[in-house]
């Protein structure tokens, strides 16, 4: 649906995952719809956020967490650090 059509065509490889890629309005009620329209039996939240407090989810849904443990090199700081100098970000 809407804008998540352009992020599952920018990143082809997440597959069946829906990812929410902003909190605009439209972002949203775009994400909304499709987890109402998906054929499913339970949504399972992974995003920081609680997105039952954006959005209205129609079929039941289990929040999942995570940590990270880095087990070795190169570490997340160290990908991220030689990501925004390539991207000239810092």
């Amino acid at each position: 649906m809407g804008e998540l059509a352009n992020t599952f065509a920018a990143y082809p490889h997440i597959g069946t995952i829906l990812p929410a890629m902003g909190y605009s309005d439209r972002q949203l009620k775009d994400l909304e719809t499709t987890i109402n329209r998906a054929d499913c039996d339970t949504v399972v939240i992974g995003t920081p956020i609680d997105l039952n407090r954006l959005i209205h989810i129609q079929k039941p849904v289990v929040r999942v967490h995570y940590d990270l443990q880095e087990i070795g090199t190169p570490t997340l700081n160290e990908v991220l650090d030689d990501f925004v100098k390539r991207c000239k970000l810092g």
